[in-house]
């Protein structure tokens, strides 16, 4: 199921539990006079109804979405509106790794950058790093969708990490990222960095 058929079954639900509370509290707010002279009008409309139904009314179904829920439905309900809540909660995305003969799932979220080491990559993940041998060229690849980009050939980051971006007189850039680790941003990985941000405001250094 969609986030969208999630958010619209979501809304009809409580507008049915939202219609049929509104005629519980009306029922139970009517006084014994007016419930009385309430059942009278009824009982009076009901018999000269059925002196005037014709056989086509008597085909007809009858509407039952105006009647109160019973203590059984109203529970179903609720426990159904609970259960769409928790369905329709974004998931963080993790990557599982293997480190130290285990597997290990990680929040790409707490992973603030990827360093290449040899034949090996470094995930600086808080609060613990792992060391994965895997090409950063594979790692840049399978993060790309999760909002990682590569700044420099051994240096892929993650931009929701990203704390500010410094131009440097050579072309290139300065970089620095949650907890102060710095990287350098250089020329051919510029474009990059335009991802960094959904918009851009006074930055036609970078945007240009």
């Amino acid at each position: 199921m969609s986030a969208r058929e999630i958010q619209d079954h979501k809304a009809i639900a409580r507008e049915m539990f939202a219609e049929q509370a509104a005629h519980a509290k009306a029922d139970v707010s009517v006084s014994p006079l007016r419930a009385d002279t309430i059942c009278s009008s009824r009982r009076r409309r009901r018999d000269n109804t059925h002196k005037s139904v014709d056989k086509d009314e008597l085909d007809c179904p009858a509407d039952t979405s105006a009647l109160p829920l019973s203590r059984p439905e109203a529970t179903d309900l609720l426990r159904l509106l609970r259960q769409l809540e928790v369905t329709a909660k974004p998931q963080v995305p993790r990557i599982a790794i293997k480190a130290k003969g285990r597997i290990v799932f990680l929040n790409l979220a707490e992973i603030v950058a990827v360093q290449a080491e040899g034949n090996y990559v470094s995930l600086l993940h808080r609060p613990s790093p792992y060391l994965l041998r895997e090409s950063l060229s594979c790692m840049a690849e399978k993060l790309k969708p999760y909002g990682f980009i590569r700044i420099h050939r051994s240096v892929v980051v993650n931009i929701s990490a990203v704390e500010e971006v410094r131009p440097l007189p050579t072309g290139e850039y300065r970089l620095r990222v949650k907890g102060g680790k710095e990287y350098l941003v250089t020329r051919t990985y510029k474009r990059n960095l335009r991802d960094l941000a959904q918009l851009w405001a006074g930055s036609e250094w970078l945007c240009g």
